[in-house]
């Protein structure tokens, strides 16, 4: 099997509905995304996935869709006070966790062709929360 992992680094804001910890807080992260692929063959190029063509693909829709936006749950209130100021404001159907962005970007990944396997979103320097495709393990390899 082979495997190749880009990095992507943005910035988001978010808060927890219902949380009892201080993320029930608006606040900020600078997040790090660690996007895994992998096949067991290499393509026509001798690669899993072209480094340059994932950054363009998953850099920009993060750039455009994630990057310095403030992620809410729908229903949380806070966004309707932040829309008459023209924040930049993303809405889930769940907690904006780690997880969940995680999920979101795996499944864009998944959407532009990418074969990736696993998203690990570092939300602090100790602190990631991975999504992985059924039956992958990305400790393996």
């Amino acid at each position: 099997m082979y495997k190749v992992t880009k990095e992507i680094e943005f910035c988001y804001g978010h808060r927890l509905l219902n949380h009892q910890g201080k993320c029930r807080f608006l606040h900020g992260h600078n997040a790090k995304a660690e996007v895994e692929m992998a096949a067991e063959r290499l393509d026509g190029q001798g690669m899993v996935a072209d480094f340059h063509d994932i950054k363009k693909a998953l850099q920009g829709w993060i750039d455009d869709s994630l990057d310095h936006k403030m992620i809410l749950h729908e229903a949380d209130p806070a966004a309707k006070l932040l829309e008459p100021s023209k924040e930049p404001i993303v809405r889930l159907k769940t907690n904006p966790t780690a997880e969940a962005i995680a999920k979101l970007i795996f499944d864009q990944a998944k959407s532009q062709g990418f074969p990736v396997t696993s998203v690990r979103l570092w939300e602090t320097p100790t602190s990631f929360a991975t999504y992985q495709q059924e039956g992958s393990d990305p400790s393996c390899g």
